[in-house]
Parts: structure tokens; C-alpha cells; sequence
């Protein structure tokens, strides 16, 4: 008899996912699953519950109720030790890139190895530094501070700093808001090349139907606390919904 092969289970698995802060409801029962290898964008308005979903993935805030299960654990149930270990294995990439403007680029890529990996050689720390640079495509810009680089450029270095620990889960937070559309443009095709070369799975939050479209394996389209509609981007919006098409015309791609 030849071997059944299971399937993988998905890398981010949420089922029921509540969550409010006092009487205002923000998530209202959401389901999602995130397979390996998958760029998947959540896609809403501004104060949708975007941001909070993926910090309850990060087990920055814990849901209500319903399940959220990372890398095969429930996160609301891991302890600080362990939530540590996950978060190693997740990649965040802040709107603002989140560099330390006091550091060079060198050195800015270099802190979160030192803090993490223990006995690296100045050698293996270079290596490393000079290879997710290369990846992002600014090995010129090693010994810059931040402030002389472009918005599209510490975008650029805050998802090499990000690389640079091998993570298998990414997090982009508006990866293209307060971009021009050519460097939007870059971004967009930096995340696929990430996905392609460091082999993750992504959940990418933006409101950018540019970037959802060129991105996403997968739309989860969130609105009033709940995904709506998911699937390509061409299933997602040639949905009758109104609340789909209304978001779609606001936000027109020219």
C-alpha cells in the first residue's frame, strides 16, 4: 500500500478569534489560516483590527476567546520563555522601519544577531550582515545612518534587520503607506523576492490595493471585525457585496 501524506498543517491557524477593548468590539469571530509559504494580505480600513490581529499573533494581546495557533502552539497559552523562542521565529516589519538612528546600517543589522546568537565570530557576523543587505539590494549603504537614506531605503534595511535571524513567519505592517508609487513598486516586488529566497509565509496588513495585488497569494478582506471574503484578489473584488465594492471604488487602482 503506498503511504498516505498528510498535509501540513497551516502555519498560522485562527479559528473564532475575539477580541474587544472595553465595549468597543474590534474582532467579532475571525477565521484564518495561513499555509506555508503563502503571502497572505489582510485587507481593511484604518481602525479595522488589522494591527491587532497580528499582535495577538505575536502574543502582544491576548484574544477573547476562539483559537490562534502559531508554528503548530496556541500562543495565549506559551509562557514568557516560550513566547520568546516564537518570536524569534517571526519576522516583524514596522511601518516606521523601527531603526535605531544613533547606529549605522551595520550596526543596526548587527544588534539583533549579537542579543540572539550566542558565540558568532566578528567574521560570521559580517557574513551575515553583507548577505541580507545584498538580499534588499543595499550593500552601499553599510556604513550610513538612517538618516541619510530615503523612506524606501530604511524600509529596505528595517526587512533586512528583520531577515537577518532566518525567520519562517513575516508580519509586514504597511509595508508601502507614505512611500512614492515607484518605491511602493520596489517594496512590492521585495516582498515576493523575500517570500521566493527565505522560503516564509506572510501576513501583510495594508489598505493598498497596489500591494495586495502584486503581494498576495491570498485576500482576507476585513471589515466591522470580521473577514468578509477571501480568496485571489480578482475573487475577493468581483464580490456584489457592497461594503467590498465600496472600499474597492475609494481605493481605485488607476
Amino acid at each position: 500500500m503506498e503511504e498516505v501524506t498528510q498535509p501540513e498543517a497551516p502555519v498560522i491557524d485562527i479559528e473564532d478569534l475575539h477580541k474587544s477593548f472595553g465595549s468597543l468590539h474590534v474582532l467579532r469571530g475571525v477565521d484564518l489560516k495561513v499555509e506555508k509559504g503563502e503571502n497572505v494580505v489582510v485587507l481593511g480600513r484604518s481602525g479595522t483590527g488589522k494591527s491587532v490581529l497580528i499582535k495577538i499573533i505575536a502574543g502582544l494581546l491576548k484574544q477573547d476567546r476562539g483559537k490562534c495557533i502559531v508554528l503548530g502552539r496556541e500562543v495565549s497559552q506559551l509562557n514568557e520563555k516560550e513566547l520568546r523562542e516564537l518570536r524569534m521565529k517571526i519576522g516583524f516589519s514596522f511601518q516606521n522601519s523601527a531603526l535605531y538612528d544613533s547606529m549605522t546600517v551595520r550596526e543596526n543589522l548587527e544588534f539583533p544577531l549579537v542579543r540572539n546568537v550566542a558565540n558568532l565570530t566578528r567574521a560570521e557576523i559580517n557574513e551575515q550582515v553583507e548577505y541580507v543587505l545584498d538580499a534588499v539590494g543595499l550593500l552601499q549603504t553599510i556604513n550610513q545612518v538612517p538618516s541619510e537614506l530615503s523612506g524606501g531605503q530604511r524600509k529596505r534595511i528595517g526587512i533586512a534587520r528583520t531577515l537577518i535571524l532566518k525567520p519562517e513567519i513575516m508580519l509586514y505592517d504597511e509595508p508601502t503607506a507614505g512611500l512614492d508609487p515607484i518605491t511602493c513598486l520596489e517594496i512590492n516586488e521585495l516582498i515576493n523576492e523575500v517570500k521566493e529566497k527565505y522560503h516564509t509565509s506572510s501576513i501583510i496588513i495594508t489598505h493598498d490595493l497596489t500591494c495586495a495585488r502584486a503581494t498576495g497569494d491570498k485576500i482576507a478582506m476585513l471589515l466591522d471585525g470580521t473577514f468578509v471574503k477571501q480568496g485571489t484578489f480578482e475573487e475577493v473584488f468581483s464580490s456584489e457585496e457592497e461594503r467590498i465594492k465600496s472600499f474597492y471604488d475609494y481605493n481605485f487602482i488607476q
